[in-house]
Parts: C-alpha cells; structure tokens; sequence
C-alpha cells in the first residue's frame, strides 16, 4: 500500500508528543508499506527516517486548507496527517486525520509557541464542537489515541466516520534501571508548564517531602519560573529548562519516581518513558493516566499536594515490586503494534474508498 503521511508537525530538535508520535510511526509503517513522507521544511528530515518525501505548506499557514489539492499529483493510496487540520478539498486519495484529545474545548489557552493569529483562530475553534465535526466529517476515516478520546468523540457525536485507536508507546531510552531501591531522592517531571498541567501541585508536594528534588525538565518562560519559585518557598526544585534524551534518561534513572499531576491529557507518553525503564509513575488519577498506567501506577486524586506526597512516600519498602511492575505495563506498548493496527485502518479505508 502507498501511504502519505504527514510529517509537517515533527520538530526540528527534540520531539514533542505529536511529532514522536508522527516519527515512530512513520518508521514502523515503512517496514510494510510504501511511505512517501509530506514535510514543510526540509530540516525535518533529520528528526525522520530516510524515506522518498514531498515538500508542502506549513500546517499553520494560510495554504493549509488547499494542503490536498495541492498534492493531488502523489501518486499514493491513502494519507494520513497525525492532526485533523490539513485541508481535504480536492483530494485525490483517501484520507485520514487524527484527533488526539479534547482538552482544549475546557481549556482553551493555546501554545505560546503558535502565531498570533494562529492562537486567535486556535479560540475560535475551541468555541464550538461544530468545526471539529465539519473537518472529521470532510475526511473519511479518524484515528485517535485511546479509548478515553473514542469515548469523548462518541459522546459528541463528533463524526460519522469509523474511528480507529493507534495508542502511543514509550521511545528508546536505554536499558532500565537495575537497583531496588532508588539511589536519590529525585521527582522528575517532563511536560510543559501550561494551566492545565497543574506543574504547581508538584511544588507545592515537594515542600512537603524534606530531602526531596523535584526536576523540572521542560523550557520554562522567565515569569512561570519565578512564580513557581516563589511558590516553592522551603522546597527543592530544580529548572532545567530543556533537556536532552541523554540526560533526561539519566535523571528519570536515578529518580525515586516521575509525578505528573495534569488534569487531563491525550495519553501520557512520559509516563510511559519512565515506567519503561522500571521508574515509578505516581500521577494525578485521571481516566486517561488510569488507561496509560493501569494497575502500576500510583494515583493522587487531581490537585492534591497532601496525596501527592503520601504517594511518593508509599513507595519506601514496595520501590522494587513497582519498578518491575511498570516496565511489565510499558512493555504492553509498542510502536510497532500500533503502526500495524494504523497500516490495518489505512488499507480498510483505502479499500472502502475504492468500492
């Protein structure tokens, strides 16, 4: 099967979730399919595999909406975008987007990183569901990441298209740890600083854990590091302010537990990192964290420090059962079981498209 596949949103230096999720996948895929790769700046192709590619518009551009007519020459049997966004009209081939959550109709801030204007239409379009149904109704096949998001897309009638779960997996950090207890006293915590991920929860636990570091691993802008450290009076935190995979598999590894305390996500890609190398998840007890962790994880009810810290200290005499624990979880996901399970929905829309 000749399969495009959209790789505009992949990073230029360090993945994020969207663009992990885009390369991983696009890697499996290519061991079974013929894959032509859609990119907007050739710099992405470093953070690709070595692949046949096709240069496009930028997904954030004012040409998105022709983004398949003008691509109607490729000569491919399907596409697939890891965003639901790319335009569809005049499409020649079959396509596919996906929707990774929901979270910005409850929480409709967007990223500080997107142009001005591309944050102004971001709210607009978070107003209503009625944009999201006309765009997934437009295509005609949708991915998305877990049950928890199918269920959301069900409740609110979102489409009338089938609908697929391609779940996320841990990348490659190395060998897992092999102690039975944790060498120090080390929190870690990746993700971005945004309201809904609570990072203040964390700070706030940690003044209650004497002897503790919480490791702060994302970039960080000047006014949310200075609230944070004010908030944090009398504990120990720690801003890296970007870290590379090398050394952000090394802190997890000698790290008592990973904490995320965010009120909702997609999927939870560093919680499934750290369980991969045998490093404890303690997370917020949300739908989505309990469909990531499963019976592994150690939860906190949402926005409790107090619980948060109780947690973390339940670890102490049990550390090694739930370090085996979690790399048994992890190993449950796999890139390349959800690059089949894509590759097995790519070929049934291709193949409906063609009747």
């Amino acid at each position: 099967m000749r399969i495009l596949a959209d790789c505009r949103y992949v990073r230029l230096e360090r993945h994020d979730g969207i663009s992990r999720f885009t390369a991983e996948l696009v890697a499996e895929l290519a061991g079974e399919h013929a894959v032509t790769m859609l990119v907007s700046d050739a710099r992405q192709l470093t953070m690709l595999p070595a692949l046949p590619h096709v240069l496009g518009p930028s997904p954030t551009g004012p040409l998105e909406p022709l983004t398949a007519w003008r691509l109607r020459h490729v000569p491919v049997d399907v596409a697939w975008s890891p965003m639901q966004t790319i335009g569809s009209t005049g499409r020649a081939w079959p396509l596919v987007t996906t929707v990774h959550d929901l979270i910005y109709y409850r929480h409709p801030t967007p990223p500080r990183s997107l142009p001005a204007a591309v944050r102004a239409l971001w709210r607009a379009y978070h107003l209503s569901y009625a944009p999201q149904r006309m765009l997934l109704n437009a295509v005609d096949g949708v991915v998305t990441i877990s049950e928890t998001t199918r269920a959301l897309i069900a409740e609110h009638r979102l489409t009338r298209r089938p609908v697929a779960i391609v779940r996320n997996a841990a990348p490659q950090l190395g060998e897992p740890v092999a102690h039975d207890s944790p060498p120090t006293k080390r929190l870690v915590y990746m993700g971005s600083f945004m309201p809904y991920k609570d990072v203040e929860t964390l700070v706030r636990a940690v003044a209650l854990l004497p002897g503790h570091e919480l490791h702060l691993c994302s970039r960080v802008d000047p006014a949310t590091r200075a609230r944070l450290t004010e908030l944090a009076a009398g504990a120990s935190v720690v801003f890296h302010d970007g870290v590379t995979d090398a050394e952000y598999a090394d802190l997890l590894r000698s790290a008592t537990a990973f904490v995320h305390a965010s009120h909702e996500e997609g999927w939870g890609i560093p919680v499934l990192e750290a369980m991969s190398l045998g490093v404890p998840a303690v997370i917020a007890d949300t739908t989505i964290f309990r469909e990531v962790g499963g019976d592994a994880a150690v939860y906190f009810p949402v926005g409790d420090a107090d619980a948060l810290a109780r947690a973390v200290r339940s670890l102490e005499g049990r550390w090694a059962v739930v370090s085996r624990a979690s790399r048994e979880r992890a190993a449950q996901f796999s890139w390349r079981d959800s690059a089949r399970e894509l590759g097995r929905f790519l070929a049934e829309v291709a193949a409906a498209s063609r009747r």
